[in-house]
């Protein structure tokens, strides 16, 4: 079924209507969903139309359409990719048998932590950026940040239907819980810690898309291999829509390099370190953008978890959880005498030390990870050389900034040098956001609300969404 149902309380292609229970339970989590959003969702601007993309096919060609929406009223729903007749499971001890369509018992644990984990991050970026619209640089952008959380609200609703259909009263227990725990809340906090991380201003909103939701790609894309087909085929679809997420954020960054670069080329300022002269422009200094991306990106990293990990190598050996890429990967899928190297502080020095590869499956999706963030910055560093700048962007080393995995026992620095604690708190300032930092940036969140315009800090997109012309009104402000 790829078409979807839109003649129900709860849209989707899975066929609700047949199973009484499961509808039940999702028509009763309904209401408490829509309060959750108009509690703690975008702020102060429930009651606008936006101009919102809405799925109605799963499809890859024409798989949604564009109008004008109030947030609460989007068409939140279930949607899975089409099942693939005869798939196999491609990777680990069950390799080459047919997928489960039910929770294997003995892997029923593992799977809803995995799926609550995931459902966990989709309403907590939602909880992070509920004040961003107040400050949007423009309408476009006011559209792709409400755009971003309604489909983060759909994602949640992805991992909610797989809890309440195949985990019985645990997951219904557990889909409760995805709605009581708050972003940054001391007391009931996201489990994950970089969605308890505040998102203040709209640059740290480019860099989180750009890095933190690149993650989730590689997340998505490591459980879109898994054995248990539902949640395969959940999150083949949610990756659809994600790609739309890292293209917001890639672009803003980039649009706010663009525009500081033109700035600093129209002054003639030649010293990017010049921090002060280019702040009295009303800009974004690149010293300052690069703090940023070493902040997003150590913390992004930490999410990977520990490089070496018996619980990831337990889910790959189980087959619920693959490697990024699995299907082009050339190897026997089992890992049973491979190796892999992972970075390690060894005699005091940062070594490759070759690890058992099904020990090391965070190590490689971690350096899948880093290797897709490098062309990034390097696409950014293009956009500073076209304006004749001698400054260059660069990813932190691995071991920067850590609080997991292999390096968060030590103090390294961005280009990767062992310190001592004393040498870390006197030099990290120059390296991550200081507080003058963060004041400097919210002292230009000046919103923007005129169709066409943009704030001066940052360049316009080369073009519209859904090919809308410049001055198009994508957001309708309610007096």
């Amino acid at each position: 079924m790829s078409a979807v149902d839109y003649d129900t309380l709860i849209p989707n292609n899975v066929d609700l209507s047949s199973d009484a229970r499961l509808k039940r339970a999702l028509e009763k989590w309904y209401p408490r969903y829509l309060d959750w959003w108009k509690t703690v969702g975008p702020e102060g601007f429930q009651d606008c139309e936006v101009y919102l993309r809405t799925a109605v096919s799963v499809d890859r060609d024409g798989w949604a359409k564009f109008g004008f929406v109030k947030m609460p009223e989007y068409r939140w729903g279930i949607l899975l990719a089409p099942r693939e007749e005869g798939r196999k499971i491609a990777f680990g001890r069950h390799k080459g048998e047919p997928v489960w369509q039910e929770v294997p018992g003995e892997y029923r644990a593992m799977l809803r932590r995995l799926i609550v984990i995931q459902g966990d991050t989709e309403p907590a970026s939602v909880e992070q950026q509920r004040y961003l619209g107040a400050t949007a640089p423009s309408l476009y952008d006011m559209r792709n940040l409400f755009q971003v959380n309604v489909e983060e609200g759909r994602h949640l609703w992805a991992m909610v239907y797989l809890l309440q259909k195949y985990f019985g009263r645990d997951g219904r227990e557990e889909a409760e819980a995805l709605l009581e725990r708050r972003s940054g809340d001391p007391d009931r906090p996201r489990i994950l810690g970089a969605f308890n991380e505040r998102t203040p201003d709209w640059l740290s909103f480019f860099m989180f898309t750009t890095f933190t939701d690149r993650d989730g790609k590689m997340q998505l894309e490591s459980l879109a291999n898994s054995g248990f087909d539902p949640l395969a085929r959940t999150t083949r679809f949610m990756l659809t829509e994600e790609g739309h997420h890292m293209l917001v954020g890639r672009t803003g960054v980039a649009r706010v390099i663009q525009r500081s670069s033109e700035v600093m080329q129209a002054q003639g300022l030649t010293d990017p370190h010049d921090i002060d002269s280019v702040r009295k422009h009303g800009v974004i200094d690149l010293p300052t953008i690069q703090k940023k991306i070493n902040f997003h990106f150590s913390v992004t990293l930490d999410l990977f978890g520990a490089e070496v990990s018996t619980n990831a190598a337990n889910a790959f050996n189980a087959g619920i959880k693959g490697r990024f890429g699995e299907p082009r990967i050339d190897d026997d899928h089992q890992l049973h005498d491979d190796t892999y190297p992972v970075e390690q502080v060894v005699d005091g020095g940062i070594k490759h030390v070759d690890m058992p590869a099904i020990s090391a499956i965070n190590a490689r999706l971690l350096d899948d990870y880093i290797s897709e963030c490098a062309n990034i910055v390097t696409s950014w560093n293009r956009i500073i050389a076209e304006h004749g700048l001698d400054y260059e962007l660069q990813l932190p080393h691995r071991g920067f900034n850590r609080q997991v995995g292999e390096f968060s026992a030590y103090c390294i620095s961005p280009t990767g040098e062992l310190m001592t604690e004393s040498d870390w708190a006197r030099m990290s300032t120059d390296w991550l956001p200081s507080d003058d930092d963060g004041d400097y940036i919210r002292s230009l969140m000046k919103p923007e609300r005129r169709a066409g315009h943009f704030a001066p800090w940052i360049a316009p997109p080369r073009a519209g969404i859904d090919g809308k012309p410049g001055d198009f009104e994508y957001v309708r402000i309610t007096a």
